[in-house]
């Protein structure tokens, strides 16, 4: 599977050898693409088989059920967070804190509606309108925001790119060492 243009449009840009979070990574289309950029990328999902798949792109692999127990990536901080086709919302406030000084997420999930077009129909992983930027805004400065229809194959989405600022909040002259494309 080809990688999210979401993902590619606000990452393309990152210099190579910037150290990067696929969380929930399944199979690792984006871990794949991402090692290829030139990045460090930490592999994180709770199925071990199709993390060992990965073994020879990511520079780290880690096997956790980020549902349960504790929070696998405590302390760590990196310079790009990618999360796609993934929601666990007591775990956001984890995820946000994994952005570092500068750094970017790329978010992009499942929203209410897609239960009329496919997997998955359980709303505990939909969004509810503007619910993403809702939880992102503060914490990180919105790059971007989309919350619609996509085709190809047809979805409900929301997706987000964001930015945490290097210098602290309120500070005018906040910069962000990753600076998002024109």
């Amino acid at each position: 599977m080809a990688p999210s243009d979401w993902v590619c449009r606000f990452s393309a840009d990152l210099p190579a050898g910037r150290r990067v979070l696929d969380l929930a990574c399944g199979r690792g289309r984006h871990v794949r693409w991402l090692a290829a950029q030139g990045h460090v990328v930490t592999a994180v999902d709770r199925d071990a088989q199709a993390l060992a798949g990965l073994e020879d792109v990511a520079g780290e692999i880690v096997c956790a059920d980020l549902e349960s127990g504790t929070w696998p990536l405590t302390g760590r901080r990196f310079d790009l967070v990618v999360v796609t086709h993934y929601l666990w919302r007591p775990r956001l406030p984890e995820v946000l804190a994994c952005v570092a000084p500068g750094g970017r997420l790329v978010w992009e999930t499942f929203a209410a509606g897609q239960q009329r077009l496919g997997r998955p129909h359980n709303p505990d992983f939909l969004l509810q309108p503007l619910e993403l930027i809702d939880h992102v805004r503060g914490p990180l400065h919105v790059l971007a925001f989309e919350d619609g229809l996509l085709d190809a194959p047809p979805r409900r989405v929301q997706r987000i790119a964001a930015c945490r600022p290097c210098d602290p909040p309120g500070d005018p002259g906040s910069t962000f060492l990753l600076a998002p494309r024109p």
